[in-house]
């Protein structure tokens, strides 16, 4: 998972070597795999300590061993925990999802929500609540997953339509496009259906407190499949960063590759998505971040993800509830905020805008 081509630099003769920018990082790339794990695990503490009542974190501990030597047990145990551990695996699938779909399409601006994949598991998780009177994520799930990968073979094919391919702009393009008619075909349905619209308000924006504890036990085996099937496809997406010609020459058969990332986009965003609703801007941010701290190793930048994208959805949920106290803000709404600005500063930069 963690393999990468050696780094190259090109010297003439009598000249000084001149070292690759990431050179001198795989070294450290454990280490600092090792601090933001670390990181994370602080960010999982405040998630059960913070909110309308503080906790201290001297009782978490104490609280999950022994719920009877704690008075805030019940809080911790029934509020924190649950909506810690949804943050975590949500957080974890769409950082790698977005890793992955970055990868395949050779798209810096790619993400499962710009891309319509979170808009593709939304509506068909609002169709199964409004139609088929499905109430439990067990029986969602599915559904979540089949409109994740509809749309994203409509916008890749939609994206692959002209004549130059499925380019970064085209992409892009009909991903908006094609998750603006899917969410408006959601609100259209939420809309003449109030009581769907009433059950659906809270995980329409994003939200970890929509699921129990128990909807993590049902949503890990999918999430744990769709991070191997990503794992398999590391050492493909490598090769086709070089371009399909050269992948080909190498021995990388690239239709599978395009295959396996499609199943593990799906996977991760879908399940994502029926969990804690659609999250945009997780999978954009996270694997640039990763990419500026090990280089274009798509193994490393892959494991960095599993542990950034908790880290992001997590403090942005802890940042939801400290803005509006007593009340909260829905981390779906956190993370547009800071992500939209991201976003924008991608496009102004000249390498981005030149693809």
């Amino acid at each position: 998972m963690f393999s990468h081509s050696p780094d190259q630099s090109a010297t003439a003769p009598g000249a000084r070597s001149v070292p690759h920018p990431h050179a001198r990082r795989p070294s450290w790339r454990i280490g600092w795999l090792i601090l933001t794990f670390a990181a994370l695990v602080v960010l999982a503490a405040l998630s059960i300590a913070i909110g309308a009542k503080s906790i201290p974190l001297g009782h978490i501990l104490p609280a999950l061993i022994d719920p009877s030597s704690v008075d805030d047990s019940a809080i911790i145990s029934g509020l924190r925990v649950p909506r810690t551990v949804l943050g975590l695996l949500a957080g974890a699938a769409l950082g790698v999802a977005g890793g992955v779909i970055q990868a395949f399409t050779r798209n810096p601006l790619a993400d499962p929500g710009i891309l319509g994949v979170n808009a593709g598991a939304a509506l068909a998780v609002t169709v199964g609540v409004a139609y088929l009177g499905m109430r439990e994520i067990g029986q969602y799930l599915w559904l979540a997953l089949a409109g994740a990968i509809i749309a994203t073979l409509v916008v890749w094919m939609i994206g692959a339509s002209a004549r130059e391919g499925a380019t970064a702009l085209r992409m892009t393009l009909a991903g908006v496009g094609v998750a603006a008619v899917l969410g408006g075909l959601s609100s259209a349905i939420q809309l003449g259906h109030p009581s769907t619209f009433q059950k659906m308000m809270g995980w329409g924006s994003g939200s970890l407190l929509t699921q129990p504890l128990s909807a993590a036990a049902i949503v890990a085996p999918v999430l744990l499949a769709g991070i191997i099937v990503a794992i398999i496809a590391t050492r493909g997406l490598n090769a086709l960063a070089l371009g399909d010609d050269l992948a080909t020459s190498l021995g990388n058969r690239a239709t599978l590759t395009r295959t396996l990332a499609i199943l593990a986009v799906t996977l991760l965003a879908g399940t994502a998505t029926a969990l804690v609703g659609p999250i945009a801007f997780v999978g954009l941010m996270i694997p640039h971040v990763a990419r500026s701290i090990v280089g274009p190793s798509q193994g490393w930048i892959l494991a960095y993800s599993l542990v950034l994208g908790p880290c992001l959805l997590l403090a942005a949920d802890v940042a939801g509830r400290l803005i509006m106290q007593p009340a909260e803000l829905p981390v779906g709404l956190v993370t547009a905020f800071v992500g939209a600005p991201v976003l924008i500063l991608l496009v102004r930069r000249s390498r981005v805008a030149g693809l």
